[in-house]
């Protein structure tokens, strides 16, 4: 079996970041030892979004990944081929837990909203699936 046929949004969760509140600002830490489901291999953020855009639009193969609002807030939407589910994230200590197989996208984003990504794989457009009715016959949702 693989990811797109197993992975189901009931896995698709809000994690806590080690964050230390302090009066001169908060640190939040995210490292490999620290209870991630995966070790980080690639970083990226995108900022500079027009209010309107929807980001992301597609699933991976492999790849997972934590979506945090490191600045304002945004939404995303998650879906397994037969549910879905909106998370809100605007809290720079949490993120967005996205396993392999499941199809997002990112929308609702406020005036400066940077969304920061740590993924689980090094950029492999291969790993990409672009096409929602790609994702849905890989979830067998539709033949």
């Amino acid at each position: 079996m693989n990811s797109h046929e197993t992975a189901n949004i009931s896995e698709c969760r809000i994690l806590t970041l080690p964050h230390h509140p302090h009066e001169m600002g908060t640190l939040t830490v995210a490292q490999n030892s620290d209870g991630l489901p995966f070790a980080i291999k690639r970083i990226f953020y995108i900022y500079d979004i027009p209010a309107d855009s929807e980001r992301g639009g597609h699933s991976h193969h492999v790849e997972q990944q934590l979506i945090i609002a490191v600045g304002g807030c945004f939404d995303v939407r998650v879906s397994d081929g037969r549910n879905e589910r909106i998370f809100t994230l605007r809290r720079p200590y949490e993120g967005l837990y996205i396993p392999a197989g499941i199809w997002r996208s990112l929308h609702n984003f406020s005036s400066g909203s940077v969304c920061l990504t740590l993924s689980s794989t090094k950029f492999n457009e291969n790993d990409y699936v672009r096409h929602y009715d790609d994702f849905l016959k890989l979830k067998h949702v539709v033949e």
